[in-house]
């Protein structure tokens, strides 16, 4: 062992006089012992994560508990949002704008005078319409009187047509009759000139017989000549009647063909009663184009469908305006709705009809009473502009909404649902 010793007195007593300390209590002595003795035992204090940890613990496990017993029989979500009517206003007819009667943000009625366009453009097609409808309807007049004369000459035609050829048969019979007399004729003047010439062959014996006088002779010679110009005279009838009976079947054959041509007046009559119905379907026409050019005047004043809201005014005086270029948006704000995009597996209890509340973040999130309505047919991604594919490239599978649609039971009241506005939703799927 090895002892140091240091050169120390020890603080002197009462009498003032100092005494000697053992070696072992004198300052600056230390003994190194040659084993250490064993270390103190140190007490340690609890720490301070192993109390909170707990704590917090059975804090989240109580509001697990309180939120999981709160919300049970129902399904909530913040994805939702107010919808409503939002229609958009176009020009009919193309044009260029001379008024704008709105302002954004000012309520209108149905009927309401929203843009007024340049209407002298169609004022001039209205006229021109109403020009080409006098043309038609004179048409059809000129029509009516054509047909009216096709019946009335058919008629007349037609009787006139049997009356010529009645009155050619019966000329005709007439012929037939005067040849069968200018035959019988003849026969009589024949035999009167042959016994005439038998007279006077006897006369003309007698004669040379100085039986008779001259003057007889001179008679029968007389009456000879007389019968055969009678005879000649019958066979001039007999040509004539024969000559005639050519001409009366010519009147016949002409009255056959004028009856042919009175008994096509009928059909003279169905082409004139044709072009009637054309005229008339001019009319009609000239009618409808009338109605098309007023109606297209009426659509230089651009009115309001429904009441509700002027919202996205782009129109200007002065523009050029045509149907496929909206002017402005019309929303009505005194019918809205709440869309909620619930989780597909939120779906599985919930019913048309079941109790919901509505919370508007604009006011606070004040509740409002609904119920479910109705559910979308699809998923919002399947309606978007490019709906997913899952069977090309690899597939991640993410939870679908479904949108749901849930009317208010009441209007709002005092406030006003704009469309656009978000909101919470909680439907009560318990009952």
């Amino acid at each position: 062992m090895t002892v140091q010793i240091a050169n120390t007195t020890h603080p002197s007593n009462s009498n003032g006089k100092g005494s000697p300390l053992p070696l072992g209590e004198l300052p600056g002595f230390e003994t190194k012992p040659d084993a250490l003795p064993p270390p103190p035992v140190v007490v340690k204090k609890p720490s301070r994560a192993k109390i909170v940890l707990p704590a917090l613990l059975a804090v989240a496990a109580v509001g697990v508990g309180t939120a999981t017993w709160l919300g049970r029989g129902k399904e909530a979500t913040d994805d939702a949002q107010v919808e409503g009517h939002v229609s958009t206003v176009a020009a009919r007819v193309p044009g260029q704008v001379k008024r704008v009667l709105v302002k954004d943000n000012q309520p209108v009625k149905a009927g309401d005078a929203l843009v007024e366009l340049d209407a002298r453009d169609l004022e001039t097609r209205l006229a021109a319409a109403r020009a080409d409808q006098l043309a038609a309807r004179a048409q059809v007049d000129a029509a009516q009187a054509q047909l009216a004369l096709a019946e009335t000459a058919a008629q007349s035609n037609l009787s006139v047509a049997r009356g010529g050829l009645t009155q050619a048969a019966a000329l005709e019979g007439t012929t037939r009759a005067a040849i069968e007399q200018a035959r019988a004729d003849v026969t009589a003047a024949e035999a009167r000139a042959s016994l005439a010439r038998a007279e006077l062959g006897r006369s003309q014996r007698l004669f040379d017989d100085h039986a008779i006088a001259q003057a007889e002779m001179d008679t029968r010679r007389s009456a000879s000549d007389q019968a055969d110009a009678a005879l000649a005279q019958a066979r001039a009838r007999l040509t004539s009647a024969q000559a005639n009976l050519g001409s009366s079947r010519g009147t016949t054959e002409s009255a056959r063909g004028h009856l042919v041509a009175a008994n096509s007046g009928p059909v003279q009559v169905q082409a004139a009663r044709a072009q009637l119905a054309l005229a008339q379907a001019r009319v009609e026409q000239a009618n409808a184009a009338v109605a098309q050019a007023e109606l297209n005047l009426s659509y230089t004043t651009v009115r309001a469908e429904g009441a509700g809201t002027v919202a996205r005014r782009t129109v200007e005086p002065g523009q050029t305006v045509s149907p496929e270029r909206p002017l402005m948006a019309i929303v009505a704000l005194d019918d809205t709705w709440v869309v909620a995009n619930f989780k597909e597996d939120q779906l599985r209890e919930m019913r048309p009809g079941q109790r919901a509340d509505v919370k508007v973040d604009t006011f606070g999130g004040r509740a409002f009473a609904g119920h479910v309505e109705s559910f979308a047919p699809g998923t919002g991604s399947r309606f978007s502009l490019l709906p997913p594919d899952n069977a090309s490239g690899n597939f991640t599978k993410v939870v679908q909404r479904v949108p749901v649609l849930v009317r208010l039971d009441a209007p709002a009241g005092d406030v006003v649902l704009r469309p656009g506005m978000s909101a919470n939703v909680t439907v009560h799927v318990a009952h």
